[in-house]
């Protein structure tokens, strides 16, 4: 007798393991979507919480540090006009010509703090030496080797994550002219303001120039370029803010006005 089509013991056995083969590639897909599920919150959540205690530690450390350390020059009167650094709201005018300017330390030296209101009054984070993963993903700001140095004429370039790791330039194009921002080293406070922003390619170092994006030109200001991933959930670009040096002071001047209050929570910790 003949069996009829797609019956019998060997048909049933392709149907079982096509079922079982399905339920395996369900099971597979399910585990697979856990994974990233979890990558995903590791990668935007859980690098930004270790990240955070890990720079507050290190915030924390060079301030008490710096704030007991004998300052880098005499408290002077405040100088008078543009040049000068004229007195504002934010705290005593610049007490000399030339800001003091330290040496590029090694890689992985922590050279001061960055205060950026704009991002929050609270809003501290260190600069380290370096822009390696290990400095980046872990202790925040990165200075890129052999740029300027904060007061130097030239151009102080520093990069942070935008999103991960401590979200350090998170907001960057919040920034608007005018904006004040403030590093703290242990020879003083220096004081950019914030002039204009670009989206470039990953290929354009020459943002990095002494004077930005003119190469061949010898600098007769001092700049604080920052850069960071563009868009805020991608890295095809980079966001560049430029700011400018407005004036500086000393240690034994105390932090401008602006910044008092987190320059003191800073200490504390």
């Amino acid at each position: 007798m003949q069996l009829e089509q797609g019956s019998g013991p060997t048909a049933r056995s392709r149907r079982d393991l096509l079922l079982r083969s399905v339920q395996i590639a369900g099971e597979l897909l399910m585990s697979a979507g856990a994974i990233l599920l979890l990558f995903v919150v590791w990668q935007l959540w859980w690098t930004n919480v270790a990240s955070d205690a890990r720079q507050r530690d290190v915030v924390k450390d060079f301030a008490r540090g710096a704030g007991t350390a004998a300052p880098a020059v005499p408290s002077l009167p405040a100088a008078s006009g543009a040049a000068g650094g004229a007195a504002d709201n934010n705290g005593p005018a610049a007490v000399a010509a030339k800001p003091v300017v330290a040496p590029e330390p090694a890689e992985g030296a922590t050279i001061g703090i960055l205060y950026v209101p704009r991002f929050g009054a609270g809003y501290t984070r260190p600069i380290v030496q370096g822009t390696t993963p290990a400095v980046l993903d872990t202790l925040g700001i990165g200075h890129y080797r052999g740029t300027a140095m904060p007061g130097a004429a030239g151009n102080f370039a520093v990069a942070g994550h935008r999103q991960t790791h401590g979200a350090v330039l998170d907001h960057i194009d919040a920034l608007v002219p005018g904006d004040r921002i403030y590093v703290q080293t242990r020879e003083g406070y220096y004081v950019y303001v914030f002039r204009n922003s670009q989206t470039v390619l990953p290929s354009r170092t020459d943002v990095l120039l002494p004077v930005p994006t003119q190469p061949g030109a010898a600098p007769t200001e001092s700049y604080l370029t920052m850069t960071s991933c563009n868009p805020r959930f991608g890295s095809q670009e980079r966001f560049v803010a430029y700011a400018v040096l407005e004036r500086w002071q000393p240690v034994s001047a105390g932090p401008p006005a602006e910044i008092a209050q987190a320059a003191r929570a800073a200490r504390e910790g």
